[in-house]
């Protein structure tokens, strides 16, 4: 006992020897040794400031320990603030969070056989059928013929949507009536558009609740069946906790491919993205900045991390 005893004191006081030469040997070299005390205000900082931009709270309890991980025990010079330090490691850890490797829209769309089938799924109220609308714009907008398929075979009003948009973009939407299968909406618009030489097929679904589950095996069935190129979860820039659950569920039931965010326009500081990329490990394709078919950017990571460090109030209309 009293062996044991002794090897714990002889453990411990070494321990306190390395760490006091330690910072004997950074002070005469002009440094100091960061320690959790060192770290703690601006990490609690940075972390409100994470919640107040709708980061959910498991991903910035996740990114705050990384950070303070990465930094405890670092030496820093005498002088040097330790919030812009911890500033830094958290940006790092917020690149990190996104994709190596972009998804490239365009670039996609050119190397696919044609037609490309794509699906976007998502809740209720997202602004889903918009933002379809907005990426077949884009789409003309780079030389692709584009047919829509209103797979919401369930919501009153949806198809009525979805034709309105079509004749303000000069395209075909293919259509069954309320209630009908939504697969075979899809089938027959890629049958169509194989048979018309069209190049994209862009399909609506209907909007669910991740916890409806016929409505989940619907699109599950639509996948399934018609093999889509590419599954675009669509939310809310404001969504926050609740996006990440959603998001999880449906790349859980049919494998998303990438998320596209609307209302980004509506005081969102973005988090939402950190929260669904960090929960999916796939890229966000597009933010929704406005109601008009020309409002859809491409994501750009940088905006979003200096917006969310407060380095910048900015316009993503205005990023290069």
């Amino acid at each position: 006992m009293f062996d044991k005893l002794r090897t714990k004191l002889r453990n411990f006081s070494e321990t306190i020897e390395r760490k006091v030469t330690a910072k004997g040997k950074a002070a005469l070299e002009g440094e100091t040794i960061l320690d959790d005390e060192d770290l703690k205000k601006p990490l609690e900082e940075l972390e409100t400031a994470l919640l107040e931009s709708d980061v959910a709270l498991s991903v910035v309890e996740e990114l705050i320990s990384g950070v303070r991980e990465e930094l405890e025990g670092k030496r820093k010079k005498w002088g040097l603030d330790t919030g812009g330090l911890v500033k830094e490691a958290l940006r790092d850890a917020l690149l990190k969070v996104f994709p190596v490797k972009r998804l490239d829209f365009e670039e996609f769309v050119n190397n696919k056989q044609k037609p490309v089938n794509i699906v976007f799924a998502g809740v209720n109220g997202t602004g889903k059928t918009t933002s379809i609308a907005k990426v077949a714009k884009k789409l003309l907008g780079g030389g692709h013929s584009v047919v829509l398929a209103s797979a919401d075979t369930y919501r009153a009003g949806a198809t009525e949507q979805m034709e309105e948009h079509a004749s303000n973009l000069g395209i075909k939407v293919i259509k069954h009536q309320y209630g009908a299968d939504p697969t075979a909406v899809v089938y027959d618009a890629m049958k169509y558009a194989k048979a018309n030489r069209k190049d994209v097929v862009l399909a609506d679904t209907s909007g669910r609740m991740h916890t409806s589950i016929n409505l989940m095996e619907q699109l599950k069935k639509i996948c399934r069946v018609t093999k889509p190129d590419l599954v675009i979860f669509v939310d809310e820039a404001v969504a926050g906790n609740d996006a990440v659950e959603r998001a999880k569920k449906f790349d859980e039931v049919v494998g998303i491919d990438a998320s596209t965010l609307t209302k980004i326009d509506i005081d969102a500081k973005g988090g939402t993205a950190i929260s669904i990329a960090h929960s999916t490990s796939k890229p966000i394709l597009f933010l929704g900045t406005g109601q008009g078919y020309d409002d859809l950017e491409s994501f750009n990571e940088g905006w979003l991390i200096d917006r969310l460090l407060g380095e910048n109030g900015g316009d993503i209309r205005n990023v290069s």
